[in-house]
């Protein structure tokens, strides 16, 4: 069954807020380049020990992992905003089935069914 009017604008604006978290949280060690890609700073404050700085490639690692784990989510929450637009929000994209309203409401920008 699809959604409705009511129950799609209440997912619309959880993902916007979700988007805006992500985003949030991203600029706190990356920086977003010329076409909206955002890349993990490498950290400032370079040690004069070597253990100092295996600890700096360390977090910048962590970094890289965490950077790539929230833009494979914001790429998730653009899509199904786009979705929203061009009508096909909700659709299971592997059997083309409506996605349950309570798998929506738990992840909005879910791309299929859990069978």
């Amino acid at each position: 069954m699809p959604l409705s009017t009511k129950e799609q604008e209440k997912l619309k604006d959880a993902l916007i807020n979700k988007k805006s978290e992500i985003e949030s949280e991203l600029v706190k060690f990356a920086t977003k380049d010329e076409n909206g890609a955002f890349k993990a700073d490498f950290p400032e404050d370079l040690g004069t020990e070597q253990s100092e700085n295996a600890n700096e490639v360390e977090e910048y690692t962590n970094r890289l992992a965490l950077e790539k784990t929230l833009e494979t989510e914001l790429k998730d929450i653009d899509d199904a905003l786009a979705k929203m637009e061009d009508g096909t929000y909700g659709k299971d994209e592997k059997t083309g089935k409506d996605i349950k309203e309570e798998r929506l409401k738990a992840y909005p920008a879910a791309r299929t069914n859990i069978e």
